[in-house]
C-alpha cells in the first residue's frame, strides 16, 4: 500500500476527508423491524451529522405495520437517542432524514407493494436520479421474493444510475440453500449490484487488520508458520438468545456466527498481501484463504469441533435460565449455543498453524477478539535458574468491547535480580483518535452508496464458507443428543473446549479478566 493510497483509504473510514455520497433514494424492507430502529436509521443519522449523506436523499420504509408517518418518525427519533451512541442529539441531522422519509404499508410478497414502491420512487427521480439502494432488513425467507418482485417492476434496472441490493446475514443456511440464493439473485441482478453484508467488517480493528499487515514493515514479515505458533479467534457473548429462539432453534452457533462472523476474521487475519487496495483485489484474497482450509472428514468433525449449550446459572450477578427454558425453544432442544473448532490452512504460508475459533452465548465476558499466539524463542536462555519462566508473546486485536490493539511480551522486572514479568503494551482507538460514535454500520452502508464492495462478500466466499462447515453440521444433525455437552450460563464455556487445545500442548486466552 503506498502513501497515497493509505492516506485517501484511511480518509475514507471516517468522516474526515470523505465526500458525500452521490444523491440516491433508500428503500428499507423491513421499515418496523428492530434491525431498522436499532442500526440502520441510527447509522444514517451519524452519516448525517457527518455531512456524508446527499443533499439529494429520499428514504422510503417497508413494513407491515398500520403506522403514519408522524408516528413512524417519533418511534425513530426515540430509536436513535437510544442507540446512535452520540451524546447529544443534533436536531438538524435528524430533520434533514424525517423531512425526505416516506413509508408504504405492504407484504413483502405482494405485487401491489412494488407497483406502489414504483410509483413512489418514480416521484422522487428529481432529487435522487435513478440511483436507489434497496436494504433487506427481512428475515432470509424474503430475500429472493423482495429481489425478484423488485425484477418483475423495473426495479433492478436503471438507464442513467444504478441499482444496489444490501442482503444481510444469514446468506443461506446450508451450501445448497447459499447457492440457491446465489443464483436467484444473480439471475435478475449482476454480482457489482450485490452487497452482501456482515456488520464485523463495519468495525474499525477489523479494517484495522489490513493496515497492521500491510502498512507496518516489522509486521508482515513475522506474520507466517515460521514465527507464528497457532491464532485464537474468540466472539465471546453474555447474552442469552432472548426473543429470537424461533429463529435460533434451527439455527445454532456453528450457522449463525461461523461461516460469516468468524470466518471473516479468520480470511482478513490469513490472507496474502493485496495487489491493489480494491473490492476485487482484496475479496479474491480472502476467498484464497477459504478454499485452502482443510475439509473436515466425519472423524475430524467429532475430534475438531466441540458443540456445548448453556444451562442455568449466574451471568452479571443475577441467575439466569438454561437454553431449553428460554421462550420459542425445544424443551429437549439439541441446538447448540457454543461451538468451537481447530482449523488448519493448507497453504504455503499457514501449513501447520492451527487457528483456533470459538463464540458462544451466555459466557463471562463479552469479548470479541483475534489473538496471534507468537514461538517462542529457540535457545531460551532464562529458563535455566529462579529468573521466572517465559511466556507465550502475544499480538490481540481486540474487536469488542474496546477496540484497539496490545502487545504482550516479557521484560526484566526491576532489582538487582534477572525476574522475568510480562508486559502489556495497549492501543486503544479512543486514546489515540477521535472516534465518532457509531453503531458499525456507517462505513458498510456508505461504502455501498458509493459503489466500493471492498469490505462486502462474493458470492464465492459464501459458498466456501459454508462447504467449510457442512461436514460439521452434518455430523451434529445426525449425532443429536450425542457429543452435546453442557456449560453454566456465565462461565468460560465447556471443559471439553479446552480439552480440544490441551491436547496441543496449547490453552485458551481467559475470557473470566483481561489478560
Amino acid at each position: 500500500m503506498d502513501e497515497r493510497t493509505s492516506e485517501a483509504w484511511c480518509a475514507k473510514l471516517g468522516a474526515g476527508g470523505a465526500k458525500p455520497a452521490p444523491s440516491c433514494a433508500i428503500v428499507i424492507f423491513g421499515m418496523g423491524g428492530d434491525l431498522t430502529r436499532r442500526l440502520l436509521i441510527p447509522a444514517l443519522y451519524n452519516l448525517s451529522c457527518w455531512g456524508l449523506l446527499p443533499d439529494g436523499i429520499a428514504i422510503v420504509g417497508v413494513g407491515h405495520s398500520d403506522i403514519g408517518i408522524d408516528e413512524l418518525c417519533t418511534q425513530l427519533e426515540a430509536g436513535i437517542r437510544a442507540f446512535s451512541g452520540n451524546a447529544g442529539f443534533n436536531r438538524a441531522a435528524w430533520d434533514r432524514i424525517a423531512r425526505n422519509l416516506d413509508y408504504i404499508k405492504g407484504e413483502f410478497e405482494d405485487p401491489a407493494t412494488y407497483r406502489e414502491l414504483a410509483k413512489r420512487l418514480s416521484t422522487k427521480t428529481k432529487d435522487t436520479g435513478e440511483n436507489v439502494l434497496f436494504y433487506l432488513a427481512v428475515a432470509e425467507k424474503f430475500f429472493a421474493p423482495v429481489v425478484l418482485r423488485l425484477a418483475d417492476v423495473g426495479l433492478t434496472r436503471a438507464e442513467h444510475g444504478w441499482r444496489r441490493v444490501i442482503v444481510e446475514k444469514p446468506f443461506g443456511h446450508d451450501v445448497a440453500s447459499a447457492r440457491a440464493l446465489n443464483r436467484t439473485l444473480l439471475s435478475v441482478l449482476s454480482e457489482d449490484q450485490i452487497y452482501r453484508i456482515d456488520h464485523f467488517l463495519g468495525k474499525e480493528t477489523v479494517q484495522n487488520i489490513l493496515v497492521v499487515r500491510f502498512a507496518n514493515g516489522f509486521f508482515e514479515p513475522i506474520w507466517n508458520r515460521d514465527h507464528i505458533d497457532h491464532v485464537q479467534i474468540t466472539v465471546a457473548e453474555t447474552v442469552g438468545v432472548e426473543q429470537r429462539g424461533a429463529f435460533y432453534e434451527p439455527t445454532g452457533a456453528l450457522r449463525d456466527m461461523v461461516p460469516n462472523h468468524l470466518f471473516q476474521l479468520l480470511s482478513l487475519t490469513a490472507m496474502e498481501p493485496p495487489i491493489a487496495l480494491d473490492a476485487n483485489a482484496v475479496r479474491s484474497r480472502k476467498q484464497d484463504v477459504l478454499k485452502t482450509v482443510r475439509p473436515f472428514t466425519e472423524d475430524d468433525a467429532r475430534r475438531y469441533a466441540v458443540r456445548a449449550q448453556y444451562d442455568a446459572g449466574v451471568s452479571a450477578g443475577k441467575p439466569v435460565k438454561g437454553y431449553r427454558d428460554e421462550a420459542r425453544v425445544n424443551p429437549h432442544s439439541t441446538t447448540e449455543t457454543y461451538c468451537a473448532l481447530s482449523v488448519l490452512i493448507d497453504n504455503w504460508r499457514w501449513a501447520g498453524v492451527p487457528f483456533y475459533l470459538r463464540t458462544g452465548k451466555r459466557l463471562t465476558r463479552r469479548q470479541t477478539e483475534i489473538a496471534i499466539a507468537f514461538k517462542r524463542a529457540p535457545h531460551l536462555v532464562f529458563d535455566d535458574g529462579p529468573v521466572g519462566a517465559t511466556t507465550t508473546n502475544w499480538l490481540v486485536l481486540h474487536l469488542q468491547p474496546d477496540e484497539g490493539m496490545s502487545l504482550h511480551f516479557d521484560a526484566k522486572v526491576p532489582g538487582p535480580a534477572v525476574r522475568l514479568g510480562n508486559v502489556h503494551m495497549d492501543f486503544l482507538y479512543k486514546d489515540y483518535f477521535h472516534v465518532a460514535p457509531s453503531t458499525g454500520y456507517e462505513t458498510l452502508v456508505y461504502d455501498c452508496m458509493i459503489g466500493d464492495q471492498m469490505l462486502f462478500q462474493g458470492a464465492e466466499s459464501i459458498e466456501a464458507a459454508w462447504s467449510i462447515v457442512q461436514p460439521i453440521a452434518d455430523v451434529w444433525s445426525e449425532d443429536r443428543e450425542k457429543g452435546l455437552v453442557r456449560y453454566s450460563a456465565g462461565s468460560p464455556g465447556p471443559l471439553e473446549a479446552d480439552k480440544l487445545l490441551e491436547s496441543e500442548g496449547r490453552h485458551w486466552r481467559p475470557l473470566d479478566r483481561n489478560e
